[in-house]
């Protein structure tokens, strides 16, 4: 299955709308990230931009995953990309330890 990487831009601020929405949308993430539909998720350090790595069929499917998330509506300048390679520490198997 492919992945895709996933660009957002949060809004400039955070009204209380936004805020109540927080918990709900951590539910969700955590939901598809133990279906492993999504594999990383980060916000940056001054929560401007976010990035997301989706497993899906094409790039209407990832479509779908992402207006799922509580606060899509607040989402600015969603970017979908399909990845040539995705390599991670998390995807590797475990180092074997002799103890």
């Amino acid at each position: 299955m492919p992945t895709f990487v996933v660009s957002l831009r949060l809004p400039d601020a955070f009204d209380e709308d936004f805020i109540a929405l927080i918990p709900r949308h951590r539910a969700v993430i955590n939901r598809l990230l133990s279906e492993k539909v999504i594999e990383t998720y980060a916000i940056s350090a001054d929560r401007s931009r976010g990035w997301v790595t989706i497993n899906g069929d094409d790039e209407a499917a990832v479509q779908a995953v992402v207006e799922q998330f509580p606060l899509y509506h607040y989402l600015h300048g969603v970017e979908i990309d399909e990845l040539f390679i995705f390599d991670s520490t998390a995807s590797r198997f475990p180092l074997i330890s002799l103890n």
